[in-house]
């Protein structure tokens, strides 16, 4: 435990929640692995790790109870509110669904469904990829979840498919085609690859992150 800003990890029972509390842990976050409902009221910062395939972590939300919880955390930051991190398959499901697992829903705060990766490419990406970082102002601007990144950064990818790129994307990767790498909405930052697998980079998106809860 550290004396910094509280994180609740969703704990939902899916694959790399523990990686994902310890790499918080490492930037400076009292990151805590947790369902209980008041002690994810109370966080400073709500994250939302996944892996695997979307319709079983769909199911796993609704299993554990966090469905709900998650929804509203992601809504709230949305409108500017408490800070919420989406990561790989967290980013997915705040999407509406996926075709992927079509009877499964998402979370539904985003508009636009998930779709395989197109193009004649291996399937899943499971790959380092460079970050290509969107410019948000016409100027070279950058979101602040890309501070301090290099403009060839490389970051760590594993999946098959992914999210629509629009309005709220902050950065892509080429993949036989230009991919939805990260997003932002309000305080809702989410990533398709995996920061606590991506070395230094990784670790200045969440230390951006928790900045930011700290703030």
């Amino acid at each position: 435990m550290t004396d910094g800003p509280v994180v609740a990890v969703l704990d939902y029972g899916i694959g790399n929640l523990r990686s994902a509390q310890k790499a918080l842990e490492r930037v400076g976050a009292d990151a805590r692995l947790t369902a209980d409902a008041g002690e994810i009221a109370m966080a400073a910062g709500v994250v939302l790790p996944g892996v695997g395939a979307f319709g079983r972590c769909s199911e796993a939300l609704e299993e554990s109870g966090l469905r709900g919880i998650a929804r509203a955390a992601a809504r709230q930051a949305i409108e500017g509110g408490r800070p919420f991190l989406g990561i790989c398959v967290g980013l997915q499901l705040l999407f509406e669904g996926s075709e992927e697992s079509p009877g499964l829903a998402g979370l539904g705060v985003l508009g636009g469904r998930v779709a395989m990766l197109p193009g004649d490419v291996k399937r899943p990406q499971m790959q380092w990829n460079r970050l290509d970082a969107a410019d948000r102002d016409g100027a070279g601007g950058r979101h602040p979840l890309l501070d301090g990144i290099a403009d060839d950064a490389w970051v760590y990818f594993v999946h098959g498919y992914a999210a629509p790129v629009g309005p709220d994307t902050v950065a892509t990767c080429e993949y036989g085609s230009t991919v939805c790498a990260a997003i932002a909405s309000g305080t809702l930052w989410a990533t398709q690859f995996h920061p606590e697998k991506s070395g230094e980079t990784g670790l200045r998106v969440l230390q951006n992150f928790v900045d930011r809860l700290a703030a």
